[in-house]
């Protein structure tokens, strides 16, 4: 019933999104005294969210009807994170990794609020609170 409702769609989208980059993060702080090991990222959540899926698009009868929303929640991209490289050849900065971390937290904080505020939607609009 959820995955028919786009808000929700988007809110599970985000949080797997968070998921993977939060695992992207970690492996960069194991690695971070791995000689050669280059740091990686995700893409944002923005640029993987709004991709075309290939589906015909809907009939609009009206000005004021909404078309279906150019969105899909294929995975992200791994890319390498370009920066100072040490003389071992690792491309870690352990203070970027942090303020991810904390970008990571901020965005996982952002998809549950956007879940719970769908659930607000539905119960509001079934009568309950």
């Amino acid at each position: 019933m959820f995955d028919q409702i786009e808000m929700m769609r988007m809110a599970r989208a985000m949080g797997l999104h968070v998921q993977q980059r939060h695992i992207e993060v970690a492996r960069n702080i194991a690695n971070a005294d791995t000689p050669g090991f280059r740091a990686t990222d995700l893409q944002d959540f923005s640029e993987t969210y709004r991709r075309d899926r290939g589906e015909a698009p809907l009939k609009v009868s009206h000005p004021r009807h909404l078309d279906r929303p150019d969105w899909s929640s294929e995975g992200a991209r791994v890319i390498q994170v370009a920066g100072p490289v040490s003389p071992n050849g690792n491309s870690v900065s352990l203070e970027e990794e942090m303020v991810r971390a904390a970008e990571v937290k901020r965005h996982h904080d952002l998809s549950l609020a956007v879940y719970r505020s769908g659930l607000d939607l539905m119960r509001a609009s079934l009568g309950r609170r």
